[in-house]
């Protein structure tokens, strides 16, 4: 509920309000084929990313029917001639005008979240051909020993096992980190849509109790409303309550900046680099804004170089 905001809904009537736009409908397009072509785990990320695309466009349109109705009942008041069901009607209206605005922010909160999950089917889809090379070097790694235990090619099968260990553990690491940003997002939007919502409908309820529904008999006459300065004051104090609003929930910790630029915990390297190795790769990738600026500072050089460096330390450790 922006400041000043009016204490009426019935100027803002419109033949071609955002209410009456459709919602966007469900069709098979190419990012559906490109879904169907991707790995098992990114296919089915995909999935996900798509049916919460549905929900937020479900959102929107739950929030330009909020809007539409709040101006609805605001018209129907005052289309009732009594003085005491228009003027509550119509405060009730900027109420749930804002509830549809509050709707809506959710849905862009969602969206969010939503970019997060991409940066994760991104991940998974990029590290897939090295999660399916690592299997098949040690199926023959396991098939050399049985056969041949002293090929010298077991040393090169070994060194290519470690190089892809490697990969697999900046994709790990990446997956994790990136899953606990994304409910870390969603839920906290979730919290912020019903917290706010609460807030609003607490004041509906003061504005309802103002209306008076004591019976009258025939002959008498219903007394003239007299709480229009208390229900406007009801407005007031939601805007207030809104406009002073902050998080009541706990951050979420993340230990995603212990890690290395090679791949160990910086506590046991010695290492007080912050930055995030990257192996994600391929388009749809999330904008750069949704990153701290621990995260987007970004280590040089390719997986395949901190693959070497981690090769070269388990050799020394051997040694």
């Amino acid at each position: 509920m922006t400041r000043n905001r009016s204490l009426s809904v019935r100027s803002k009537k419109s033949h071609d309000s955002p209410a009456e736009k459709s919602a966007p409908k469900h069709r098979f397009t190419m990012a559906s084929l490109r879904g169907m072509q991707q790995p098992e785990l990114s296919k089915k990320l995909f999935k996900i990313i798509k049916s919460e695309n549905h929900a937020i466009g479900a959102y929107e349109s739950a929030s330009r029917e909020r809007i539409s109705i709040a101006s609805q009942i605001s018209d129907w008041g005052e289309a009732t001639g009594d003085d005491s069901i228009s003027d509550i009607s119509d405060k009730i209206g900027v109420l749930l005008s804002e509830i549809g605005e509050q709707e809506d922010l959710f849905a862009q909160n969602l969206e969010d979240y939503r970019s997060v999950l991409k940066q994760i089917r991104n991940t998974e889809s990029s590290v897939q051909p090295s999660r399916d090379n690592k299997a098949k070097i040690t199926d023959e790694i396991q098939k050399l020993k049985y056969k041949e235990p002293q090929s010298t090619k077991l040393v090169q099968l070994e060194q290519e096992l470690v190089r892809a260990e490697a990969q697999n553990l900046v994709a790990e690491a990446q997956t994790r980190q990136k899953l606990k940003e994304a409910y870390d997002l969603h839920s906290a939007a979730v919290i912020e849509r019903a917290e706010k919502q609460i807030l609003l409908a607490r004041h509906m309820r003061r504005l309802v109790q103002l209306l008076d529904d004591t019976p009258v008999v025939p002959g008498d006459v219903r007394p003239a409303f007299e709480h229009s300065a208390q229900a406007r004051q009801v407005l007031n104090d939601a805007e207030e309550d809104l406009r002073e609003w902050q998080p009541s929930f706990d951050p979420i910790a993340s230990s995603a900046t212990e890690m290395g630029s090679n791949l160990m915990p910086a506590s046991v390297t010695g290492d007080s680099s912050t930055a995030e190795p990257s192996v994600v790769g391929g388009e749809d990738m999330a904008p750069a804004q949704l990153e701290s600026p621990q995260e987007k500072r970004e280590i040089s050089g390719s997986t395949a170089v901190q693959g070497e460096g981690y090769q070269q330390q388990q050799q020394q450790q051997q040694l």
